[in-house]
Parts: structure tokens; C-alpha cells; sequence
């Protein structure tokens, strides 16, 4: 079982709507799911119209999950919050995901995918110095798949929840690129 990696394009917003409904992703995500939300969330990235870049993950050509890769210099409203908490070097990516195949949860597929995903960032970004991520303290399945994907806790603080419901409380962590 081979994960490979192709761009969100247009035509797969109705997957995306379908998958943002999912339970488990709909409470982390917290995205609306009509197509009019799903385009303007969406659309820029899938267009090449902004920078932030969205990414299907494919098991043996099937899409099961999603990252979204960015660079904090190109987001300074989240990197400016999180600089408040811990250091953001200049070059640092983030990434954001989830896996979406309800029954391919739990089987160390998120740590594949996330774990793939950081050796793309280091080929196609060869300047960034390392990944930081986010994530609310209560998503622990979230942040125990960084763990396993060799990501290392180095902070903790508030940040704005993604989803309203949740406190501000969030661990962050990092990878650093391999010497």
C-alpha cells in the first residue's frame, strides 16, 4: 500500500464537502459543508491563486485523507500568534490533516501519511528549516500521530481554537529537517 499526493482541484469539492460532514472530522475541523463554504475555503489553493497548498492523500490511488501544507511568512496571522509561544525561524511550514475513511482509522495510516508528507516538504522546500503544528490540546489521537512521525512537543500556549467549542489550549510541535 503505497500513499501518493495530488493537489485539491475543483473537481474533488464534492469529496471534500463529503468528508468535512465526517463526524470525527467535522469536530476538529469545524468547516461548513455547503459547496458555496467548501469553494471559498478551497477554491484559491485548488486555483494556484494562494499559497497555501492542498494536498490529497491516495492509498494505491484512492483518496483517503488530506494535509495542508503552508508557509508561516505567508500566513502572519497564525504565525504571529504562535511566535508568542515558541520560536517560528524564518522558512518554517506548517502542516494541517486528517485522515477521512473512517475505517482506515486507527491502523498508523495518519503517521504514513503525515510521515510522507514531511519527506515531500523537505524535497520540494529545500530552504525550510523545520514543520511546526499546532494542535488543540484535546485532539490526542492528533497530536500522539506527530509524536509517531518523530515530531518532538516544544511548547504549549493559547491559541484561537479552530473550532469554538474547544478551549484555547494547544501543544505545538516540531520537526526539525535532518542534517
Amino acid at each position: 500500500m503505497t500513499i501518493t499526493w495530488r493537489r485539491v482541484t475543483e473537481d474533488d469539492f464534492p469529496l471534500l464537502r463529503a468528508w468535512l460532514a465526517e463526524p470525527l472530522v467535522k469536530r476538529w475541523w469545524n468547516h461548513e459543508t455547503t459547496a458555496e463554504a467548501v469553494e471559498r475555503d478551497f477554491g484559491a489553493s485548488a486555483r494556484g491563486e494562494e499559497p497555501n497548498q492542498d494536498w490529497l492523500a491516495l492509498l494505491d490511488h484512492d483518496p483517503f485523507g488530506l494535509i495542508q501544507r503552508s508557509a508561516f511568512a505567508d500566513y502572519p496571522e497564525y504565525r504571529d500568534p504562535l511566535a508568542r509561544i515558541t520560536q517560528v525561524p524564518p522558512g518554517a511550514m506548517s502542516l494541517d490533516y486528517f485522515v477521512a475513511t473512517s475505517t482506515l482509522r486507527g491502523q498508523g495510516l495518519g503517521v504514513r501519511m503525515i510521515s510522507s508528507m514531511v519527506a515531500k516538504t523537505w524535497a520540494d522546500h529545500p530552504g525550510a528549516p523545520c514543520i511546526i503544528v499546532p494542535v488543540a490540546a484535546g485532539n490526542r489521537r492528533s497530536w500522539r500521530a506527530l509524536e509517531k512521525s518523530g515530531f518532538t512537543r516544544v511548547a504549549e500556549g493559547d491559541l484561537e481554537p479552530d473550532n469554538p467549542i474547544d478551549p484555547p489550549h494547544h501543544v505545538v510541535y516540531r520537526l526539525d529537517r535532518p542534517a
